[in-house]
C-alpha cells in the first residue's frame, strides 16, 4: 500500500536523529528546512553533521542509542546500518507514539522522506512509496527547472492579500484569478486551467 501524503507542522515538535554519517547528515539538512529542534545521538559524526550541530546549536550526545532515548520526541530518524538498532528504535517509537523513519528499512518506517522542492512557502513533494527513491529524485530535478524564479515573491504577494482582505467569496475569487493568471503566464500552452 502507498504512503499517505501529509505536510506536518514541526513547530514545538522534537526530532531525534540516531546516527551521524552521510545519510544522517542528509536527513538533518532536509529537516533544517522545517525545524531546528533536532537532537543527534551517535558515537561518531561526519564533518557535515558536526557543522550542522555547531551552526544550529543542535544538542548532540556522543554515544550509541539506548532504550529510553525516544521519550519526548515526535519524530525519530534512525540513520544507522545496524538492523537491530533500527528494529529496537522502531519498537520504542511504537510504544511511545513517535513516528519513525529507519533509513532503507521500510519495515521499520511509519513515514518516508519524499524528494521535494521548497521555494519559500511552495513545497512540492515526490514519492514512489519507497519503490525507487532515485526516480523521485530525478523527477524532482526535472520539475524543479519548471518552477518560475519569482515564485517566492508571488507567494508573498498572495499571502499579504490573503491576510489583509476579509474572508469570503470576493477574496477567494481575487486570489483564484491571480493564481490562474500567474500559471497561465508562466506555463503558456502547457496547461489549460
Amino acid at each position: 500500500m502507498s504512503y499517505f501524503p501529509a505536510f506536518l507542522d514541526l513547530k514545538n515538535k522534537k526530532v531525534l536523529v540516531i546516527g551521524g554519517g552521510k545519510i544522517a547528515s542528509d536527513k538533518i539538512g532536509h529537516l533544517l528546512d522545517f525545524t531546528d529542534d533536532i537532537t543527534i545521538i551517535a558515537p561518531t559524526i561526519n564533518e557535515t553533521t558536526k557543522n550542522y550541530i555547531q551552526k544550529h546549536n543542535l544538542p548532540y550526545h556522543p554515544r550509541a542509542y539506548r532504550y529510553g532515548d525516544i521519550e519526548g520526541f515526535f519524530i525519530v530518524i534512525v540513520a544507522v546500518d545496524d538492523l537491530s538498532v533500527q528494529e529496537a528504535a522502531y519498537k520504542e517509537c511504537q510504544e511511545r507514539g513517535a513516528l519513525c523513519n529507519a533509513v532503507d528499512s521500510v519495515d521499520f518506517c511509519d513515514f518516508i522522506f519524499p524528494s521535494y522542492i521548497k521555494e519559500g512557502d511552495l513545497i512540492v513533494a515526490f514519492s514512489t512509496s519507497g519503490t525507487s527513491p532515485a526516480l523521485s529524485k530525478y523527477l524532482r530535478r526535472a520539475i524543479e527547472r519548471l518552477i518560475p524564479k519569482d515564485i517566492k515573491a508571488f507567494l508573498k504577494e498572495l499571502k499579504a492579500l490573503r491576510t489583509s482582505l476579509p474572508k469570503g467569496k470576493e477574496r477567494m475569487k481575487l486570489l483564484d484569478s491571480k493564481a490562474k493568471a500567474y500559471i497561465q503566464k508562466h506555463f503558456k500552452g502547457l496547461l489549460d486551467v
